[in-house]
C-alpha cells in the first residue's frame, strides 16, 4: 500500500498500545514503532528547549 505521497507503507504493531498501524519505513525490530496517536503523545512529552 502507498500513502498520498507515493511512499510504501508497512504494517507494524505499536510498541505502546499494541494497535496495528502502517508506517512509511520497514520496521527492523531493533527500535520501537509507534502508531500516529502514540507518536504524537510521546512527541508532546518532550522537554522544552530540547531539539
Amino acid at each position: 500500500m502507498q500513502d498520498r505521497f507515493g511512499r510504501t507503507l508497512y504494517k507494524a504493531i505499536c510498541s505502546d498500545c499494541g494497535k496495528e498501524c502502517e508506517v512509511p519505513f520497514q520496521p527492523d525490530g531493533t527500535r520501537p514503532v509507534y502508531c500516529r496517536e502514540c507518536y504524537l503523545k510521546r512527541k508532546g512529552n518532550r522537554r522544552f528547549g530540547r531539539r
